[in-house]
């Protein structure tokens, strides 16, 4: 098992790391839309949900990975009446390249934000 570490996107708030990998795939902790300088995006879910894809893909990254190697994605909101606008977010970064996903509304997300994603993805070797 291979621990993931970048600069590039949020440090872990408790004791996780950002992400593993094991046997080739590489799992991700769950991505909130904090800056790599730990600050809290502005604004709604459009600007929350581009800033969790910025993060995912600088964990993919160091892991050796792209969104094009996702194989699963977990989505997790606050509110699911934002479903329609999250998916059309989510569909620029998934186009042609459609993972499987879940997506399921909870009752409270780390520092009361509104979406969180996490992925797991094929490393290249």
């Amino acid at each position: 098992m291979r621990t993931i570490y970048t600069k590039e996107a949020p440090e872990a708030i408790g004791p996780y790391s950002q992400g593993v990998i094991v046997n080739n795939l590489f799992y991700s902790s769950g991505q909130i839309p904090l800056t790599k300088d730990m600050e809290l995006v502005e604004g709604g879910v459009v600007e929350q949900t581009h800033q969790v894809f910025q993060n995912v893909k600088a964990v993919l990254k160091e892991a050796g990975s792209s969104l094009e190697d996702v194989v699963k994605v977990t989505v997790f909101i606050k509110n699911m009446d934002e479903f329609p606008t999250i998916n059309e977010v989510y569909g620029e970064y998934f186009s042609d390249h459609q993972p499987a996903r879940s997506c399921v509304e909870v009752a409270r997300l780390p520092k009361d934000v509104l979406i969180e994603i996490e992925v797991i993805a094929l490393v290249k070797e």
